[in-house]
């Protein structure tokens, strides 16, 4: 695998893994609940190492945006999938532009 692939790789982990420290900060209840709140930093902490490898060949600009997108989009499926949260055409419209942006910016690259 070459470094510019294995850099993509540890970003879409990365971006998968803010998701879920995302969530983890609403089950932790402001720090609370000592379970969550230990799996959130784990989580944090393994998320923005991934994101500082991808960025040793990734340009930050695309790194974080890319980053962000993915931990947006899986949030709005966790939530639909997992907590109920209704799925509306706007929210899809959101995601599809922020995609749209994020292909825009690699393309510019």
């Amino acid at each position: 695998m070459s470094v510019t692939a294995l850099a993509w790789v540890y970003l879409v982990v990365a971006g998968l893994l803010e998701a879920l420290w995302a969530m983890g900060l609403k089950f932790s209840e402001g720090f609370t609940k000592p379970l969550p709140t230990v799996l959130t930093i784990v989580l944090v902490l393994c998320s923005f190492l991934l994101l500082s490898k991808s960025m040793k060949v990734l340009p930050v600009s695309v790194a974080y945006a890319v980053w962000c997108a993915i931990g947006i989009t899986a949030l709005v499926f966790i939530e639909y999938f997992y907590m109920g949260v209704e799925l509306h055409f706007k929210k899809i419209l959101s995601i599809v532009l922020i995609l749209i942006g994020i292909v825009s910016l690699q393309l510019q690259s």
